[in-house]
């Protein structure tokens, strides 16, 4: 598929039928010509030129700044249209000097949907699913739920994987809140952040799931006396055998720390378990109580709510190797890339002065075309040398 086939591609997917109350706008888009390559920069022209039009309709503009010792340490800027495009057509095309620049016309109406997913959604992101810490580990003691902790981030990662468009990682064995009373909090993002990076970039992941389980506990401790009277009433139902269960979940981008969904999930069912029926969470006995089957639909909803706040969310890897105009990522096949697919390169970065703040990425206006594609890491060609142009290991490629 050639560059300017992907475009209209891309065009297409904005928006494939007028909405009521479309309006007609103009863009206009630049972009460097190299190498004396006229198509492809006429094509990353019109492309920006198209993202230029959807800016102009229905913009949102969101901005989130961390102050710590009164100095901002991070500021994080996000622009987003829910635009939907049809009838885009050149309306000038001009070059000037090393440059091209064209202005297209487009019909321009409101998106029913909540974002613009783009080629984006054809790509398995890598998502590592790490362990949710028990606030109250005592409460796990009845049933023999001490496993919770890990069990739950097992049936997200089956579930996830089942449904079968994310790249799911097993990292139950970790978890990124020692103290999980305040977590999250900006107290200490700082350590956080740096172990929710340390987590992506040692397995390799866009996005990093963590949680803790703040409630497991029984409405009515008492009714699980071992007294005649209180197996009685369990029998008759006349005790409270109600169960609670109540979980934060988050999801952390891997590459900056930050946190892109934060949700808080509960719910209760009767533990109506036997004695020794029960042997450890998310087990046969455990499941086959009402208490287990409730739980279980919750975890259900987690998994729908991980993929619901990826599906908007670009695709992004790292770059492992730059030699000459060659680069090498960190994904492949597996995560959907194929040979002709084009990634744009943008550099990461630290301040001296904040090394505890997150990382930026800088738009490097730069793009690399797959030319070889294996399983787990592609490469593909830059059009200048990248130690010109400042690109290196650790960069990252995007594809929205």
């Amino acid at each position: 598929m050639t560059l300017m086939i992907r475009i209209f591609a891309l065009i297409a997917l904005l928006g494939a039928s007028l909405a009521a109350g479309a309006t007609m706008l103009e863009g206009t888009g630049i972009a460097t010509i190299r190498g004396g390559d006229l198509e492809a920069a006429r094509a990353e022209a019109r492309e920006a030129a198209v993202r230029d039009v959807a800016l102009q309709r229905d913009v949102r503009v969101s901005s989130k700044e961390t102050v710590l010792n009164g100095r901002i340490t991070d500021s994080q800027l996000t622009v987003s249209s829910r635009a939907q495009i049809t009838n885009v057509q050149v309306v000038d095309e001009r070059q000037i000097g090393n440059s091209l620049r064209v202005t297209v016309r487009a019909q321009v109406s409101d998106r029913a949907d909540s974002c613009m997913a783009g080629e984006a959604s054809d790509l398995k992101k890598r998502v590592a699913v790490t362990g949710f810490t028990i606030q109250q580990p005592e409460q796990a003691r009845l049933g023999r739920l001490e496993d919770a902790g890990q069990m739950l981030p097992h049936m997200l990662q089956a579930g996830l994987q089942a449904e079968g468009n994310l790249q799911v990682l097993r990292a139950s064995s970790t978890q990124l809140y020692p103290d999980v009373a305040n977590a999250p909090t900006t107290r200490h993002f700082d350590n956080r952040l740096t172990n929710v990076i340390n987590v992506a970039r040692e397995m390799g992941a866009q996005f990093v799931v963590a949680g803790v389980i703040r409630d497991i506990g029984v409405e009515n401790p008492a009714a699980w006396n071992t007294s005649v009277l209180h197996k009685i009433g369990r029998g008759l139902g006349a005790t409270n055998t109600e169960r609670r269960f109540i979980a934060d979940m988050m999801i952390f981008d891997g590459f900056s720390g930050s946190p892109v969904y934060q949700k808080r999930f509960q719910t209760r069912g009767r533990w109506d378990a036997g004695k020794g029926k029960s042997s450890g969470f998310g087990s046969a006995g455990f499941l086959e109580t009402a208490y287990g089957q409730a739980v279980n639909n919750l975890i259900g909803q987690m998994r729908d709510d991980i993929q619901g706040a990826l599906a908007c969310q670009p695709f992004m890897t790292r770059i492992t190797r730059v030699d000459g105009q060659k680069v090498t990522l960190a994904s492949g096949a597996t995560a959907g890339l194929r040979p002709g697919d084009t990634l744009a390169l943008y550099r990461s970065y630290s301040h001296f002065d904040s090394p505890d703040a997150t990382p930026e990425l800088l738009e490097a206006d730069i793009k690399v075309t797959l030319d070889n594609v294996f399983p787990e890491y592609a490469n593909g060609l830059i059009p200048q040398y990248g130690s010109l142009e400042n690109i290196q290991r650790g960069d990252i490629a995007i594809i929205w």
